[in-house]
């Protein structure tokens, strides 16, 4: 007697669903560094470049690491609808465009977006099915020393990063994974945030991304 399974060869799983992954945490953890990281080691990710009106700075290429605009223009942007989210940051303005995350999720692409802490409580709103992800120091002294070394802040804009950092620091029960970017160790946190895709990827009930 031959016991028959029908469908026996099909698979146990569909295929995996794009993802939208949400890059935050601390200023001056190290979330450029970080996304560099990902993108050397051949990620498949779609990266979201940023709109900001902030001044670019000396190290930072327009459409790499931010798309630099006039504050008449992302008005404009905010007008016709264009961006996912919005905020004002340190004086500046910042946001992610529309369009390309909802693109590349239709493609079947997973994508990751860098935004502060306060863009990330923005779109767990509108996503909440979302990947979200805190980069951190390992503590508040580590992060005053690299925006120190950085020499991008007066010691007024450092103390208000401090204690902007401490406020964020009250928001990481809203992400679902903490990731510590230790000082020269940038490939542990790829890694790190790598292994977390995996995972992500091999769960029983997949996250469905509505945009």
């Amino acid at each position: 007697m031959t016991l028959e399974m029908k469908g026996e060869n099909a698979p146990l799983s569909p295929p995996p669903k794009p993802l939208l992954f949400i890059l935050s945490g601390l200023s001056g953890a190290g979330k450029d560094t970080v996304l560099a990281g990902l993108r050397s080691s051949g990620s498949s990710l779609e990266f979201i470049v940023t709109v900001t009106t902030r001044p670019r700075r000396h190290n930072e290429r327009d459409g790499v690491h931010y798309r630099f605009v006039s504050p008449d223009e992302f008005r404009k942007l905010v007008d016709r609808g264009e961006l996912l989210e919005w905020a004002k940051v340190y004086g500046n303005w910042y946001g992610v465009p529309r369009g390309p995350v909802k693109k590349a999720l239709e493609a079947g692409k997973d994508v990751i977006i860098k935004v502060d802490v306060q863009g990330a409580v923005t779109i767990k709103k509108l996503v909440p099915q979302a990947v979200f992800l805190f980069l951190a120091p390992p503590s508040l002294e580590e992060l005053f020393r690299r925006l120190k070394a950085r020499r991008t802040e007066s010691a007024a804009e450092l103390e208000l990063r401090l204690k902007t950092a401490r406020e964020e620091l009250a928001k990481m029960p809203l992400f679902d994974y903490i990731v510590i970017n230790r000082q020269g160790e940038t490939a542990r946190a790829v890694a790190d945030i790598e292994a977390i895709i995996t995972a992500e990827k091999c769960r029983v009930m997949p996250r469905e991304m509505t945009l």
